[in-house]
């Protein structure tokens, strides 16, 4: 168990594209992080938030007194909502341009990570929207510096160049991914997620294996994703039980936001393809739908569709979850091992559980292809993505 030669409250550097603060404690890094923003210049910045879980962790206080200490100005906008919209998005970017700010601070899990992300692209860019963003009518290559801390174990954003937004309009949720937008400085600090439901618990660490499934078995997948890819369901297998056993277990939480970061920098470069591109369109158009319990009604029926074509690869990623797993099991068995998983860790949903109905299948199905950037991630996926394929995987999960 080389997990217990760490120790949790040692903050350790982890450089990827972004400089990660990683530990128990980490938090406290901000005041070194505003010191480099104020030896920047930087001395207005726009801080991004959900409604509570900011100040609920004990995160704002923290950061709140090292933007002061160093001299550097704030506004916060606090209405970023889980599966962020363009009309939040267009809102946080109209006060990042008049108040000037040099710098986006992102407090919260992907949502208001990525909506940040957004408004950092759009306050350089003024006579753009979110609409514009996200339906691909530019291709930025600035933004403003962005830190992320996060307060969630599962969507990795904090370590990558991906974003996804919901224009509420069209029950479009497309994704982008712009090198402008990897943070300069990110936190994980496992003692801001133990406030965490035991549901967010859940739906957020399932959110990371669907990741490195999907990064591990792409067209560019790589050797590198697949070492990732195990290492993050090992590590998602081992630690989500125990954090539901007792939500205050820090050891847990820290090995599941490990496992979510590395899972970022895994699809950050493998990609992703059929579950992600899949459940956009369910939660674009149920916005109250988390996007891991999504994810979570999808992936048996994904494993099962890609089984023969990547036996080799899922059945090496998959034994932390799926013991019983190998490669002369048949894909049906292979859908039922996963699922049984899903359910041992208290995921037992279907689609018709969350509302979805038959008559749903078309309308998913023909956004999976219509929305903006979903037709490019499901381009990636290792069998032909057809219409009756996505159909299928639907229909499976209902």
């Amino acid at each position: 168990m080389w997990e217990n030669d760490i120790d949790i409250n040692e903050i350790k550097e982890i450089r990827t594209r972004t400089t990660v603060y990683f530990g128990c404690g980490a938090i406290e890094k901000i005041e070194d992080i505003s010191k480099v923003l104020k030896e920047k210049n930087i001395d207005k910045v726009l801080v991004v938030s959900g409604k509570s879980a900011y100040k609920k962790t004990g995160a704002w206080e923290v950061i709140e007194k090292a933007l002061k200490n160093n001299g550097i100005d704030y506004k916060n906008y606090d209405k970023v909502t889980p599966n962020p919209t363009n009309t939040s998005i267009n809102e946080a970017a109209k006060i990042a341009r008049d108040f000037g700010a040099k710098a986006l601070i992102a407090i919260g899990g992907g949502s208001p990570i990525d909506a940040a992300k957004s408004v950092a692209i759009l306050a350089k860019y003024n006579t753009k929207t979110a609409n514009d963003l996200y339906e691909f009518k530019f291709a930025p290559t600035e933004a403003l510096p962005i830190v992320a801390i996060n307060l969630t174990h599962g969507t990795g954003s904090e370590t990558n160049r991906f974003a996804v937004a919901t224009i509420v309009e069209k029950d479009y949720k497309p994704a982008i991914a712009y090198d402008c937008i990897y943070p300069m400085f990110a936190i994980d600090d496992p003692n801001l997620m133990a406030k965490l439901s035991e549901n967010q618990t859940k739906y957020v660490s399932i959110d990371a294996v669907n990741h490195v499934v999907e990064a591990a078995t792409s067209k560019v997948a790589s050797p590198y994703t697949v070492t990732l890819a195990l290492e993050t369901i090992g590590l998602v297998a081992k630690y989500l039980p125990k954090a539901l056993a007792d939500l205050n277990d820090l050891k847990a939480r820290y090995y599941l936001a490990y496992a979510a970061m590395i899972g970022g920098v895994c699809f950050d470069n493998g990609l992703l393809h059929y579950t992600h591109a899949l459940e956009h369109p369910l939660s674009a158009v149920k916005h109250d739908l988390s996007h891991g319990l999504g994810l979570a009604i999808l992936l048996p029926a994904v494993i099962e569709n890609m089984w023969e074509a990547k036996k080799d690869t899922l059945s090496y990623i998959l034994k932390p979850i799926a013991p019983e797993i190998n490669v002369n099991k048949s894909a049906k068995e292979v859908y039922n091992l996963v699922y049984e998983w899903l359910k041992s860790v208290g995921v037992p949903n279907k689609l018709k559980d969350e509302g979805f109905k038959d008559a749903d299948i078309e309308k998913l199905t023909n956004l999976a292809f219509t929305t903006p950037s979903l037709d490019g991630l499901l381009s990636l996926a290792p069998t032909e993505a057809s219409k009756d394929a996505v159909r299928e995987i639907y229909q499976k999960s209902l």
